[in-house]
């Protein structure tokens, strides 16, 4: 079993955008800038969103991080929003999910101009990655496509159970992966919460990707021998045996899955810290991305 490990791909990803970084600044290019909104004190978000500016800092990015309160009015934020496409210093920007319920995320995500909706959320961007023109790909499936090309685990021809419908990981990577591309061309099962027979499909697949968010729901006995198992979720358990109270679980039973597997990403450690370099990776594509 080879553990694929996100943690040491994201920072060899982050060392080759360092060094582009340097290299646009000794030809006297503007260093890249991202920026990141949030909304509130939701603490795994400000965590998340910490770890972003971190790594802005060590690949050489300038970042703002723009901390608004959690009773900003829908309209105050569209007007943020607003500041923030017109802004010419800042090349991409996130809003940070989830926003309180009074703010509709999908009128706040349509206000970002596509061109840096570095999330890769906004509809034109979703419309492109469909029809493969190029654009920006949601940070997490973009780095579930470079953890495949880094560790060259071939897609084509092969079956991939994608278990989760969300907009952020189980449909763009169920599109991208069934692509002509050359970590593509595989033959796609996308599966839910309510699928009948989950057993059986994944039963037969080359290719699982684990994005449900329900804590050690797949287990050993629903894949095949040498299955690639690719565990997106990850969510706070209790755990009294912890310090802080709870552990970090993937939707993947690792211990029981991990004996059949070839390949296995563990939580934390796999996909995590891949999406935040491919947030980077995003953000210096915008000088190289047209309106269309």
């Amino acid at each position: 079993m080879i553990l694929l490990d996100g943690k040491k791909t994201s920072q060899q990803v982050k060392e080759e955008i360092a060094a582009e970084v340097k290299a646009i600044r000794e030809s006297g290019g503007k260093t890249p800038h991202l920026a990141a909104v949030i909304v509130g004190n939701n603490g795994a978000s400000m965590t998340y969103v910490n770890h972003k500016v971190k790594a802005c800092q060590m690949v050489g990015f300038n970042s703002s991080l723009i901390h608004l309160n959690e009773y900003i009015t829908e309209e105050e934020l569209l007007i943020k929003i607003e500041g923030l496409n017109k802004n010419e210093e800042i090349d991409g920007f996130i809003v940070q999910l989830p926003l309180p319920d009074h703010i509709d995320e999908q009128v706040i995500l349509l206000a970002i101009d596509p061109i840096k909706d570095v999330d890769g959320f906004h509809p034109t961007n979703v419309g492109k990655m469909a029809l493969e023109f190029p654009t920006f790909i949601p940070a997490t499936p973009f780095g579930i496509l470079e953890l495949l090309k880094r560790y060259s685990i071939s897609t084509d021809g092969q079956h991939v159970v994608v278990v989760g419908r969300s907009n952020i990981v189980g449909k763009p990577i169920s599109v991208l992966l069934s692509q002509k591309a050359d970590y593509g061309n595989a033959t796609v099962t996308i599966t839910h919460s309510k699928t009948r027979n989950l057993t059986d499909i994944t039963k037969t697949a080359d290719i699982i990707i684990m994005a449900l968010g329900v804590p050690g729901f797949l287990k050993g006995d629903m894949v095949k021998d040498g299955a690639v198992i690719i565990d997106v979720g990850i969510t706070r358990v209790k755990d009294e045996t912890k310090k802080s109270g709870f552990r970090l679980s993937g939707d993947v039973d690792f211990e029981t899955v991990s004996v059949k597997a070839s390949h296995i990403t563990p939580v934390p450690g796999g996909v995590g810290p891949m999406t935040i370099a491919m947030l980077l990776k995003n953000t210096l594509l915008t000088r190289t991305m047209k309106r269309i």
